[in-house]
């Protein structure tokens, strides 16, 4: 797997593969998740222009469609994940974790940080298995308060939501590999 930068013709593939990303919710109950309209192609250029979106490819060379895609920002401080996107067909395989690794490498030493999903199994309870944890409301900074507000314009909040957060020594040794 190679993980580079998409390049800006790449970006309509990142909303194609969002899409399919989605479709599992629709089992879950979760239609209006399913059916949420990707990022624009304003909003992904945004990030590919200011270096926080990152695409996993398969095999060697960057030839083929994205199969994984994260975007990240800066807020207060910590490296926070916007996005991070598998494509079911190639679930399972350790894709969405290599995107966190190599964010996290990219922001510098810092905290990750992220908002999701409670109670979906590819949300919250994997990310705890990646080192985040839950923060508490007295934990949360001025920026993830700011991003949960807009999560609840969005209606996000029907079920349940979490920040999460995870320390540059969170990381374990095994996922080190270099990309």
């Amino acid at each position: 797997m190679i993980i580079s930068a998409p390049s800006p013709a790449e970006l309509p593939l990142l909303r194609a593969l969002e899409r399919a990303a989605g479709e599992p919710f629709r089992h879950l109950g979760m239609a209006p998740i399913a059916d949420d309209e990707p990022p624009s192609l304003t909003e992904l250029t945004r990030f590919q222009r200011a270096g926080r979106a990152l695409a996993a490819y398969e095999g060697p060379g960057r030839g083929g469609r994205p199969i994984g895609y994260l975007l990240w920002e800066p807020v207060d401080g910590c490296t926070h994940i916007e996005q991070v996107s598998v494509h079911p067909d190639h679930a399972r395989r350790g894709i969405g974790r290599a995107l966190i690794d190599r964010a996290e490498r990219e922001g510098g030493p810092v905290p990750l940080t992220l908002t999701t999903f409670a109670e979906v199994p590819w949300n919250a309870p994997y990310y705890a298995r990646l080192g985040f944890r839950s923060l508490t409301d007295a934990e949360l900074t001025p920026g993830l308060r700011a991003v949960r507000a807009h999560e609840a314009t969005l209606g996000l909040d029907r079920w349940p939501r979490v920040c999460m957060r995870r320390e540059p020594s969170m990381r374990p040794a095994d996922r080190l590999e270099p990309n």
